[in-house]
């Protein structure tokens, strides 16, 4: 089985902020929720540990697992550019995203989605015909793009839809 989990609060999340690469660690709320995902997957014996390299994802995971996560850079967070920590209710949006036309820097939707795809169709060729309980945290887009990959199979514009709450996690399997 995979489990996806989205990483903990920060303040930023607290603040209605967008955090993409400029992040902050987890904030008490954040250690909560890991604690408590601790509680809920503490049955599960996790063959592996795979996390963004934020630290608030690696954080995340540790605390829920118990164990040292395996940092795999495709797993990181939408590059949000020049939108990166502003108030969400302030950002000229295009669809679910900050509008590219406006802010600098943004990653593009389809080179983001494809990292993650490579990454799960990489771990699906590796451990899709195991029975291997595995771990992955990221981000709201990092967990939406994985739930669209199992969900739709294909290319989601939607990497929001996915995705689940701070400290929570959606289960999928090969």
């Amino acid at each position: 089985m995979i489990y996806v989990i989205r990483h903990g609060q920060t303040d930023l999340n607290k603040e209605g902020r967008l955090q993409g690469r400029k992040g902050l660690p987890l904030n008490k709320e954040g250690f909560r929720q890991a604690e408590y995902l601790k509680y809920k997957l503490s049955q599960i014996p996790f063959d592996y540990v795979y996390s963004s390299p934020q630290k608030r994802a690696i954080e995340t995971a540790e605390i829920a697992t118990g164990k040292e996560a395996c940092i795999d850079p495709r797993l990181d967070v939408y590059d949000l550019g020049e939108a990166d920590g502003l108030m969400k209710s302030e950002v000229k949006m295009a669809g679910v995203l900050p509008d590219a036309r406006i802010y600098k820097g943004l990653e593009e939707t389809d080179c983001f989605i494809e990292r993650i795809f490579s990454f799960m169709t990489e771990l699906k060729k590796e451990h899709g015909n195991n029975e291997k309980n595995i771990l992955i945290s990221g981000h709201r887009c990092t967990t939406g793009a994985i739930g669209s990959y199992f969900t739709v199979g294909s290319k989601d514009e939607n990497i929001l839809k996915h995705s689940s709450n701070n400290g929570d996690y959606r289960l999928f399997s090969f």
